[in-house]
């Protein structure tokens, strides 16, 4: 593992962007560290967590016609409107288009989250670090096909210098403060109505 060390600064609406990498409806079909539907749930809940935090979202595919089918259409309904690009490259970052899409958000923490863990999520966050950004994967929106790769995939980004984490824990880092307007709707998207249940009690009350 690296044993870098560096001074903790807080992933911030202002300074991350999220980047999600071939959620295709073939390369759902072949996970199995998570169910289609666990797995699902977590990458929408994802995105429209980032959206509600007012992220910069990229969206990328990999012979979306040819092999592994569009985006799992739930993800497409969460982000209405936005632009998915397609590439024919391994590592997203080798494309010139999402390469420019990430440079063009201007921001230096990327969330990465794909299908592969250990290939579409890891290989643009190791080449995110190789270019002197802050890289972070959201294990739990992405899935892969077996035990193995996933133990080495986590090993490797490690080793690389990726921090590795759940999503909902990305995005309350980025919410900060509870007392937010967005805090409500960030809770909702991650599908956590308790966490609101306290607040709505206690203003019923008067408290």
């Amino acid at each position: 593992m690296s044993n870098q060390k560096r001074a903790y600064e807080p992933l911030t609406s202002q300074n991350a962007a999220l980047v999600l990498v071939d959620h295709q409806v073939g390369l759902m079909t072949g996970v199995r560290d998570y169910s289609t539907g666990e797995l699902k749930h977590n990458v929408v809940a994802l995105a429209r967590a980032a959206k509600a935090l007012k992220l910069p979202i990229i969206v990328t595919t990999t012979a979306r016609d040819s092999m592994w089918g569009p985006t799992f259409p739930e993800l497409v309904e969460a982000l209405p409107g936005i632009e998915i690009i397609d590439r024919s490259s391994v590592n997203a970052f080798d494309d010139a288009r999402v390469a420019r899409a990430i440079e063009a958000t201007g921001r230096k923490k990327l969330i990465f989250a794909g299908i592969s863990l250990e290939v579409c999520a890891a290989f643009p966050a190791i080449a995110a670090v190789g270019k002197g950004l802050d890289a972070y994967v959201a294990v739990d929106a992405s899935g892969t096909f077996s035990e193995t790769k996933r133990h080495v995939g986590l090993l490797r980004m490690l080793q690389a210098g990726v921090i590795v984490s759940d999503y909902a824990t990305l995005m309350v880092e980025i919410l900060k403060d509870n007392a937010r307007p967005e805090a409500g709707e960030v809770y909702t998207a991650m599908d956590m109505p308790w966490a609101t249940l306290v607040g709505q009690i206690a203003q019923a009350y008067g408290k």
